[in-house]
């Protein structure tokens, strides 16, 4: 069983909601030593950090997800959600969500469980 597994991407037009699903059942008992993250990347582009949560529910956000997108943890179900608001075009990207044994930052290379993306698409 994946880690990870992402849902809840699609298209939506320009200021529209969307709400992003990541379940980690497959961590088993290690889920709460891990802090989440979610992340976007579109070709040609590096990955980039959207909202993070660590073990104590604290979050943070890149400036880009400020104000408009929310990250919140059912740890009793292992889902990780990111509520989308206020969509733009440039949100357009393959939205992943990732795991860390260590602290929750924004940088891709200090997660190490990965799901396999699901696409969100915004039209103008």
């Amino acid at each position: 069983q994946a880690p990870l597994v992402e849902s809840g991407g699609g298209s939506v037009q320009a200021g529209g909601p969307l709400r992003l699903s990541c379940a980690a059942s497959g961590f088993s008992s290690r889920y709460s030593e891990y802090c989440m993250g979610w992340f976007r990347q579109t070709p040609g582009k590096e990955r980039e950090g959207v909202a993070t949560i660590d073990r104590e529910g604290t979050t943070s956000y890149s400036e880009s997800a400020k104000g408009r997108f929310t990250i919140s943890e059912d740890k009793a179900k292992r889902i990780v959600y990111l509520q989308m608001t206020n969509l733009r075009p440039e949100d357009t990207a393959m939205y992943y969500c990732a795991a860390t044994p260590y602290s929750a930052q924004l940088y891709p290379d200090m997660y190490n469980h990965w799901g396999q993306g699901t696409q969100v698409t915004v039209s103008a």
